[in-house]
């Protein structure tokens, strides 16, 4: 009998330790891959990270922005621009072979352009022009350079408020959009710089001196998404011109506009300190908005209000903004703090990973503009209630362009 329980409790502690050893065999399997999953993380650049996920995500670059025929867009010279800078930074051709792919695609041998039309004088279709001279650049191909003459050419004729300003499109008349800045000036500056046209670099100063001018509040810190210079708009303010709400990515687009064309305008040009002013403006009116995570709202002075929300486009063109301003010697300290956290804030709140190894961004605010049909009003219930979405190209751009300069502060 005392043999019969000795071996029921040998087995009984042998089955047991078993037991235990499986279980801990398994939580350290389980230790080791959450531990190898953190650094692969760690060790991967957030930059390429986001490049090579977008490229396997459309590996055509017509597909970008949920695309299901091609369209010239400044969504898709927008990821260029991003990848073009990737590609000087990291040395790495599969950035300059996507770019490479998409314009050999877009742009037939007489340099036009599948899509455009130069009779809309939409200002949003000569941003691609910018990755363009640097694809001409690059590879000498003589189509490339075709191509930005005539988007070029569309600028020399594209209508203009009394005092100079860029219409955004021929369908909104007198009006300049904050927008409209990064879809012009950056292009201009740069082709003014690499075809020596030098009378552009007043022209692109003069837009920046408009908007200044006529969007900038004194009392919020912070620039109007748009201003109609005929008062005539429904969202126009009767009496200034201006919309009344002061949407993230509008003021975003701005601010790389700003850092961007200083990267072409002569130290010597006599506007260039009157554009480091406004960088410095901007640069200390939205730091008064930005949350603790790091992020900024949708609608940015109206953080506690119902139904706002904190947005990655605007967190991720803010944090570029900052981080570049910092390292050009136009921002401060300060500024470069700001653009850390919001960086490290972009990663906390909006980079998700996939089971596919890539990574997304999210809660990215789809669209959004003034006037049109159906007429939108500019209200705060408008700028809420668009479209919210995941790998965007008006944030994953940003987000690249942010990530590099960010990964430049370890180096």
């Amino acid at each position: 009998m005392k043999t019969t329980r000795l071996i029921q409790k040998t087995i009984f502690l042998f089955v047991l330790t078993g037991m235990l050893f499986s279980c801990k065999n398994k939580e350290e399997k389980k230790d080791a891959a959450q531990q190898e999953k953190e650094e692969t993380a760690e060790a991967k650049k957030y930059s390429t990270w986001m490049a090579e996920s977008e490229i396997k995500r459309n590996p055509e670059g017509w597909t970008l922005d949920f695309n299901e025929k091609p369209k010239w867009e400044y969504t898709h010279g927008l990821i260029m621009t991003s990848m073009e800078k990737l590609y000087k930074e990291s040395g790495d051709e599969k950035y300059l072979d996507y770019i490479k792919k998409f314009g050999d695609f877009m742009v037939e041998d007489d340099g036009s352009i599948k899509t455009y039309k130069k009779s809309d004088y939409n200002i949003d279709r000569v941003q691609g022009g910018r990755f363009l001279i640097g694809l001409y650049k690059e590879t000498d191909t003589e189509k490339y350079k075709k191509a930005v003459e005539m988007l070029r050419d569309q600028m020399r004729e594209h209508p203009r408020t009394e005092e100079g300003g860029f219409w955004h499109k021929k369908v909104y008349p007198h009006q300049m959009w904050l927008d409209g800045l990064y879809m012009g000036s950056p292009f201009l500056a740069r082709y003014g710089k690499n075809f020596d046209e030098p009378e552009l670099f007043d022209d692109v100063a003069n837009q920046i001196s408009l908007v200044n001018k006529y969007h900038y509040s004194k009392e919020s810190g912070l620039f109007h998404h748009a201003w109609d210079e005929s008062k005539e708009q429904r969202w126009s303010n009767p009496e200034t011109g201006l919309s009344s709400n002061y949407w993230g990515r509008s003021i975003g687009w701005f601010s790389m506009a700003l850092v961007d064309v200083l990267d072409f305008i002569p130290q010597d040009h006599p506007e260039r300190e009157n554009i480091i002013k406004v960088v410095q403006k901007l640069a200390n009116g939205i730091l008064k908005y930005q949350d603790e995570t790091g992020a900024w709202y949708q609608v940015v002075d109206q953080g506690e209000r119902e139904g706002n929300y904190l947005e990655a486009s605007a967190t991720s063109m803010f944090s570029y903004f900052l981080l570049k301003g910092a390292e050009k010697g136009y921002l401060s300290e300060n500024h470069k703090k700001a653009g850390i956290k919001a960086y490290e804030g972009i990663l906390e709140e909006f980079i998700r990973e996939n089971e596919d190894g890539t990574i997304s961004l999210t809660k990215v605010n789809g669209v959004a503009g003034l006037g049109g049909d159906p007429y939108r009003d500019g209200s705060y219930e408008y700028y809420i209630n668009e479209i919210v979405r995941a790998d965007d190209p008006k944030g994953v751009g940003p987000f690249i362009l942010a990530s590099i300069y960010y990964e430049d502060l370890n180096k």
